[in-house]
């Protein structure tokens, strides 16, 4: 058996998505060998893009291709900006003012000064979400090609804002969404890839039982009593006052179960501590609910509650894609997901999970699970299967490298893979 310390990272991922899926990466590769590759966007920490960013960026380079990560820098209220283009985005009626909007372009610009040199001298680059988007507008010197990567939820947005937006990122070479039904018509070529998670990343590793069960415990939680767990930001989008509800109408039928909402911020998320403040009113007084902030935990946290839970809910009104569920589905956990957005395309319902509507939908599932326990088995091993076939980073990765290419060898009239 190899020794797995002297594997490089590549081959590491083989192990969980198969040395033909290697192969396909450095053939792909070779043809983008020392391109200047810069990815962009508002965080280092605190959600899905810098998770996903964190192990995209490594790879790329170790395929051979010159790739950086640079994070834009803003201030309070180039914060409180972005939180409401994000909601707005999503479909909430907000207007924003003007001296938001006017704070937005100057942090865009002072950022641009710094950051020009880098941009402008790139074969590719990445701008991840709206924060970063008027970027371009102050690179006219720029010799490669730009791509906007949205990872917002954009199937119905607040028109006035979007159309905002939409005069910064008109002018890209091509966008990314995740999902068709977030699409909007764009005047360059639109690409549909969805995020992935790390299966080697902490939050994804397989740990022994015994530390899923210290950890349950550090929190006062009882491995022996039923666990029904979300992971998420504290944000009303992802509905934490409607797990609450449904947990205590599931208690209602299973007495002994229990509640954890382990929630985080992002730097680029201003409301987050007002969220956590109605969870915990919501939550006071039932010793059953565990609300776990931030300060709590680290990734292998994470990945002990999720490997822990009995049900893992995520019960979103909108969400982009919904890493959190294809967390738990690669733990063999079953998902009680809200119906919408990227959860869609990872539940089916009694076949990988269950999308639901309302609180009393969710309970239902609850209950029927905790009373049907050898389908939380059944259901859990089919999720685990369907993420390693289509939402592991490999796979994000090869999509990348794909849309790479065509874009740098889009004139030519056939592409030869080594």
């Amino acid at each position: 058996m190899a020794d797995k310390s002297l594997q490089t990272l590549l081959e590491r991922y083989a192990d969980h998505a198969g040395e033909d899926a290697i192969q396909q990466l450095r053939q792909l590769a070779s043809l983008l060998t020392g391109q200047r590759v810069v990815h962009v966007n508002s965080t280092r920490k605190g959600g899905g893009v810098a998770e996903i960013l964190e192990k995209l960026v490594p790879l790329m380079q170790e395929l051979g291709i010159d790739t950086r990560w640079e994070v834009i820098e803003g201030n309070e209220d180039f914060y409180v900006c972005t939180k409401s283009f994000h909601n707005a985005l999503q479909g909430k009626n907000i207007r924003i003012p003007e001296t938001l909007l006017r704070v937005y372009e100057e942090v865009n610009a002072r950022n641009a000064e710094r950051l020009r040199p880098i941009l402008e001298s790139a074969e590719i680059v990445f701008i991840h979400d709206p924060q970063p988007a008027p970027l371009l507008r102050h690179c006219p010197n720029r010799i490669g090609k730009w791509i906007w990567r949205c990872h917002i939820d954009l199937s119905n947005p607040y028109r006035p804002v979007w159309k905002y937006l939409r005069n910064y990122v008109v002018d890209y070479d091509a966008s990314i969404f995740s999902l068709d039904a977030f699409a909007q018509p764009m005047p360059h070529p639109v690409f549909i890839i969805p995020p992935s998670i790390d299966p080697l990343s902490e939050k994804n590793l397989t740990l022994a039982a015994k530390v899923v069960r210290e950890t349950l415990e550090e929190f006062n939680i009882d491995p022996r009593r039923p666990i029904v767990l979300q992971v998420s930001r504290f944000d009303r989008f992802k509905d934490p006052l409607g797990v609450i509800h449904a947990y205590t109408l599931a208690k209602q039928f299973v007495p002994s179960l229990q509640l954890v909402l382990a929630g985080g911020g992002a730097a680029d998320d201003p409301e987050g501590d007002v969220v956590l403040s109605e969870v915990r009113e919501a939550a006071e007084g039932d010793p059953d609910i565990h609300v776990l902030s931030s300060g709590h935990y680290t990734d292998r946290t994470i990945n002990a509650l999720q490997a822990g839970a009995d049900i893992v809910l995520q019960k979103s009104l909108r969400e982009g894609f919904g890493l959190t569920v294809t967390e738990a589905m690669w733990k063999g956990k079953p998902v009680i997901g809200g119906n919408t957005g990227g959860i869609r395309l990872q539940l089916m319902n009694h076949r990988t999970g269950f999308l639901v509507e309302t609180p009393e939908g969710a309970a239902m599932r609850i209950r029927y699970l905790l009373f049907e326990r050898r389908r939380i088995g059944q259901i859990g091993h089919a999720a685990r299967d369907l993420v390693r076939q289509n939402f592991l980073i490999t796979r994000h990765l090869r999509e990348y490298l794909t849309l790479m290419v065509a874009l740098i060898h889009g004139n030519e009239d056939r592409i030869e893979l080594g």
